[in-house]
């Protein structure tokens, strides 16, 4: 052997040190893939659906919000609560059970709600882990009083399969063709005939009617208080029959209201 093959190092094998690192090294990301894989497994559907149904409880104390008409609590379960929301994988339904009461002066109206929600089952996307599907029934009692904020509680869930199925009336209103009726009323009236005359062509109870003559001019308001409708005309001594504006914030309560002062003597 020449001085240059000597001096070459030979390689020696790996000792079994080196090869138990190896193995644990390998173990270790094994075990790190499975606790990732844990740490995604997907969420439960039945409890998804929980949460949404409380998120929708609480979109619903929002939606109903504020209160300041008189309503009858079976015409705000028509027309406020009933609806079906599909976002995504999940189905959320709104179900009216029960309603009693309405809004007005101290009165509460009372209305229970069941919400269903049903959840699809989705797989896991990036960061999202995805879930099984699943369901979930909660109820909740809302309670509405006029000029305030609507509020809820949780209850448990009355065993009623078919709920019924509210149904609005009409809301009082002043007739489509009002300002018509009044602008006839007010051509053919004196000033002995002027307040027949007006109510003649609004008999509803539920509409106001109020006249003067001013300064010969012959004034008439009608209107529906609660809803903040009003009707103000004037046929002036000259014939012409005009419309005066003004501020509708004097038809909120505690206000002017619908009325000839209006016009007569309008608030500053």
């Amino acid at each position: 052997m020449s001085m240059s093959e000597s001096s070459v190092p030979t390689r020696k094998p790996p000792g079994p040190t080196r090869v138990r690192r190896s193995a644990l090294a390998a173990v270790a990301i094994v075990v790190g893939l499975a606790v990732s894989g844990c740490a995604m497994s997907r969420r439960d559907g039945d409890a998804v659906a929980r949460e949404a149904a409380a998120s929708e409880a609480e979109q619903l104390g929002d939606d109903l919000g504020y209160r300041n008409r008189i309503r009858d609590a079976e015409y705000i379960a028509a027309t406020e609560i009933a609806e079906e929301v599909p976002a995504g994988t999940i189905v959320t339904r709104r179900q009216p059970l029960s309603w009693s009461g309405r809004t007005s002066g101290s009165e509460q109206a009372t209305i229970d709600v069941r919400i269903v929600v049903e959840v699809a089952e989705s797989g896991s996307v990036y960061s999202d882990r995805g879930n099984s599907a699943g369901q979930a029934t909660r109820c909740y009692r809302y309670l509405l009083r006029l000029n305030a904020y609507a509020t809820y509680d949780e209850i448990d869930c009355p065993a009623v399969a078919d709920p019924p199925v509210p149904s609005a009336a009409p809301v009082p209103r002043l007739p489509e063709d009002g300002r018509k009726r009044l602008t006839a009323a007010l051509r053919g009236a004196t000033p002995d005939t002027l307040a027949e005359r007006v109510r003649k062509a609004f008999p509803a109870e539920h509409i106001t009617v109020d006249t003067v003559v001013h300064q010969g001019a012959l004034v008439a308001a009608v209107g529906v208080p609660v809803e903040r409708e009003c009707l103000l005309m004037v046929r002036k001594p000259d014939g012409d029959i005009v419309s005066p504006g003004y501020d509708r914030i004097w038809l909120e309560p505690g206000e002017t209201g619908c009325g000839t002062g209006l016009y007569v003597s309008p608030p500053r």
